[in-house]
This record gives structure tokens, sequence and C-alpha cells, in this order.
């Protein structure tokens, strides 16, 4: 069993198996020898149909399978020992040979793989990022209220000045949201800019075609790339910066994190007061489910990453209308 390695540049690296009979022999024979112990055929007891049946039905599946294995470990093996940080996964290169599968021949496979570049970045107050703050207007204050009264009865019956006064409320704490999901927006705009990853890109899109060929299109995949890019930059800043900040995420922050998410969801169906028992229930259904985890760790890496560099940069105020805060790109 020999690997060897073809830099191809400092992104890219070709790895090519050497897989020998003697490599695979004694797996493929341990298979063969489980298999028959198990197989049913006519006329003849189980555990005791001749190995040459065996190999006839079951020899190739066996040494795929053999061979797969010897794979998987040797390049999960140089992996782990040369510590390559991946991006995305190893693929079967383009110039791999045919193979003809059977038994005692010697196998050759070529793997492309990608790595991440190094992630070395500061945050410093030199750091400039806007900061808007969007003016209340008695225009934007008076649709308010005529929403509130269109929608709500029991406002009808409120004070004008009471009205006034809740209207005005909704509006800025929308406007605060938005500035804030702007801030969020910009801050990772910049540090992705200012970090400058290099990423092989070749190597990602046919990687990402490969991998959702049953869900998007080639053409889909190249019409989303570039926003794919941004936030796979973004990612490996976000990752890095956790690490410099020393940050830690444990239980007590994913289940905080699981009920702000269950409470926002409730609210958003008008239930502003749900009692705890039954958010608690709801965020144990939510643990048990791992893509919800790792998207629960993901905003909790986000938010903590967020508010450290909120607390070094320079967040420069901008007053803005609302009709110009809807037209920054």
């Amino acid at each position: 069993m020999e690997i060897k390695k073809n830099q191809i540049d400092a992104l890219n690296i070709e790895l090519t198996l050497e897989i020998k009979g003697d490599d695979y022999a004694p797996a493929c024979h341990k298979k063969l020898v489980e298999r028959r112990r198990n197989a049913e055929f006519k006329g003849f007891r189980k555990g005791n149909v001749p190995m040459s049946l065996i190999e006839k039905f079951y020899g190739e599946q066996v040494l795929v399978d053999s061979v797969n294995d010897i794979i998987s470990e040797q390049l999960n093996g140089y992996i782990r020992d040369n510590k390559l940080n991946l991006v995305g996964e190893p693929m079967s290169s383009e110039k791999q040979p045919e193979i003809e599968w059977k038994s005692g021949n010697d196998f050759t496979f070529i793997f492309d793989v990608a790595v991440a570049p190094e992630v070395a970045l500061d945050v410093t107050k030199d750091d400039v990022v806007p900061k808007y703050a969007i003016s209340v207007t008695e225009k934007a204050i008076d649709e308010m209220k005529e929403n509130l009264l269109k929608y709500d009865e029991k406002k009808k019956e409120m004070p004008e000045d009471e009205l006034k006064k809740e209207a005005e409320g909704y509006v800025k704490r929308g406007y605060e949201q938005d500035a804030e999901a702007r801030l969020n927006r910009d801050i990772r705009d910049y540090f992705v800019e200012k970090a400058a990853i290099e990423l092989p890109e070749a190597f990602l899109k046919r990687w990402l075609t490969a991998a959702n060929k049953d869900k998007y299109s080639a053409e889909d995949i190249e019409k989303d790339f570039p926003g794919f890019l941004h936030d796979f930059r973004w990612q490996m800043v976000r990752d890095a910066l956790f690490k410099k900040f020393d940050h830690k995420i444990d239980d007590n922050d994913i289940r905080e994190a699981a009920a702000s998410y269950i409470r926002y969801q409730y609210a958003m169906y008008g239930m502003s007061n749900v009692p705890d028992e039954i958010v608690n229930e709801s965020v144990e259904n939510v643990l048990k489910d791992e893509k919800q985890i790792q998207r629960i760790i993901d905003g909790v890496e986000d938010s903590k990453v967020m508010d450290s560099i909120k607390g070094i940069i320079t967040m420069k105020p901008k007053k803005i209308t609302i009709e110009k805060f809807r037209e920054l790109k």
C-alpha cells in the first residue's frame, strides 16, 4: 500500500493510492467467510456452502467493499497524520483510470484534495464600519397607526397620544432591528474582504455540483456560487476569530439559544407568553436533531464572535432615512 502526493498548488493536492493484491486479500477472505457462515443455498446446509459458490456470487462485491475500506482508512489516516484542513471532501480525479474489478489485480486510485488556507486576522479599533440610525418620521408613525387600527380592534379604544406613542415604539424597534441586521452584514462583509481568503474555487464548484446533483443543477450551482463563497469565507473568518477570542460553547449556551429560537417562532404566530414548560419540551425535541443542534451552535458561535468584534472596532454612527437605507446594496 502506497500513497503518493502531488502538490498541484498551494491549495490543491493530488493523492495517488496504489493498492496491491496482498493489501486487500485478508479482508476479502474474512468477508467471504462471514458470507459463507450465513449464506443459504438450496441443496446445502447453512454455513456449508462451497467457497467457490460464495466467491462466484459475492466475490466482486466483497472485493469492492474491501478495497473501499482500505481507501477510506488510508485517506483518512493520511489526512489526519498530515493535519490537512480540508475544503469539502476528497474527490475521484478526472484522471482516474478505469478499474477492472478482478481479484488479484493491483489498483490505482487518484483523488483530488483541496485544503483551506490559514486565516490570520486582527480586529482593532482602526477597523471602521458604519452603524446606521434610521430616522423616525411622522409619516412612518402615521402609517403604523393606520396598521395598528386596521389589525387590532382594541387600539381604536386607545387615546390618541397613547396610540401615537405605541406606533412610534413599533417603528423604532423595527428600524433598530433592521439597522442591527445591516450592521452584522457590514461587519461580515468588511472582515471577509479584509481576510482576503483564497479558496480552491474550481474544486469547490466541482465538489458542490457532485454533492448536490440530486437537488440542484449545475446552472443553479453556478448562479449561487458567489454567495456560497462569501458565506464560506465568513465561516472561516468566524472560526478563526472564535479561537482567537478564546470563546467556548457549553450546553447552557445551546439550550438558551434553542429556547430563544422557539419563543421567536411562537411570537411569529402572535403567541408571546408561551409557558416555560411548553418551551422546555420543545427545546428537548429540537436537541434530538443533530442538524438543528449544529445550526444552533453555528448561531451561538456567530453571536459570540459578533459581540466581541463590536466591542473592539469603531462603529461610526450614521443617520439615514428609511428610503436611503432601503437603497443600500
